[in-house]
C-alpha cells in the first residue's frame, strides 16, 4: 500500500506521460486501420457477450438486473465502502482526504466529460449501441418490460460514445491502483472491469467506447485532476462545502465510528 497524501504540485512527466496514452489510445481508434481492429473486436465481443443471452432464464436476469439504475447505486455505494473504509486501502488519516480527492476527481471528470462530447459530434465519433446496429440483438428491455419500466433497463443509446459509466468506474480503477500494491490493486481493477460488464452483455455500449472514449476521459481526468495542484484546490474546496455534514455525521453514533467523521478537515 502506497501513501496517500493531496496533490498540491505539478507531476510535468506523468501529466504528459497521460496525454500521450490519451492520444495513442484515440489514434488507433480514429486511424482507418486501427479502427478497422477495433470494429473487429468490437463485433466479436458484442456477439460473444449479447450472444448468451435468450438461452438460460436465470442468466438473462442477472445481466437484466445488474443493467439498471438501481445496480449503478449498489455499485457505487461498493465503490465508496472500498474508499472509505480504513485498512482497505486508505489509513485512518488518508480516508477523508482521499475521498475528496476522488470527488475532484470526478468534477475533473465532468468537465472533460462535457467539453469531448462537443468534439464528437462534429468528429463523427458518435455512434448508436451495438444493439442498434445488429438485428440479432437480445434486447433485455423487451424481454423484462417490468424492469424497464420501474427501474430503466440500460442496453441502447442513440450516442453511445464515449462510455460515461465506464469513464468513472475506470477513473475509480486507476485512482485507486495508484496506492495498491499485489493481490489489491488486482482486486480493484478486476471491480471496475467486472462492473462494465452489464452494458457490454446489454448492448449500451461497443467495447471500444469503454477501453477507447471511456479510458481516455479517465486518464486525463486522472491527469489532470492528480497531476496538477487542481484537484487539490478543488478537494479543499470540496471540504470546507462539506464541513456541515461531517460536523453532524460526528455527533451519529453509527457514523462517527467512520475514520471520515473523526478526521481534521483538509
Amino acid at each position: 500500500m502506497s501513501a496517500f497524501s493531496p496533490q498540491a504540485r505539478w507531476r510535468v512527466k506523468s501529466l504528459l506521460f497521460c496525454h500521450v496514452a490519451a492520444l495513442v489510445l484515440m489514434a488507433s481508434w480514429v486511424w482507418a486501420p486501427g479502427r478497422a481492429v477495433w470494429d473487429a473486436m468490437d463485433a466479436a465481443v458484442f456477439h460473444l457477450l449479447n450472444g448468451s443471452l435468450g438461452h438460460l432464464a436465470l442468466w438473462d436476469w442477472l445481466w437484466a438486473l445488474t443493467s439498471t439504475r438501481v445496480f449503478d447505486i449498489l455499485v457505487g455505494a461498493v465503490l465508496l465502502v472500498l474508499l472509505i473504509h480504513t485498512g482497505a486501502v486508505f489509513d485512518e488519516r488518508q480516508v477523508r482526504p482521499a475521498l475528496f480527492t476522488f470527488l475532484a476527481l470526478l468534477s475533473v471528470l465532468l468537465v472533460i466529460r462535457v467539453l469531448f462530447d462537443r468534439m464528437a459530434v462534429p468528429m463523427g465519433w458518435q455512434h448508436v449501441s451495438p444493439s442498434l446496429a445488429f438485428e440479432d440483438a437480445y434486447h433485455l428491455s423487451d424481454h423484462f418490460p417490468l424492469l424497464e419500466r420501474v427501474f430503466e433497463l440500460k442496453d441502447r443509446s442513440r450516442r453511445s460514445f464515449p462510455g460515461d459509466h465506464a469513464s468513472v468506474l475506470l477513473l475509480w480503477g486507476l485512482f485507486m491502483a495508484l496506492f495498491t500494491q499485489g493481490r489489491w490493486r488486482a482486486l480493484v481493477l478486476g471491480l471496475a472491469t467486472l462492473f462494465m460488464l452489464p452494458r457490454l452483455v446489454a448492448g449500451a455500449h461497443w467495447l471500444s467506447d469503454d477501453l477507447v472514449g471511456g479510458l481516455v476521459i479517465a486518464v486525463l481526468a486522472l491527469g489532470w485532476g492528480y497531476c496538477t495542484p487542481l484537484g487539490s484546490q478543488i478537494a479543499r474546496l470540496l471540504a470546507f462545502l462539506a464541513q456541515p455534514f461531517l460536523y453532524l455525521g460526528a455527533q451519529l453514533p453509527w457514523l462517527r465510528r467512520l475514520a471520515l467523521f473523526r478526521q481534521p478537515p483538509l
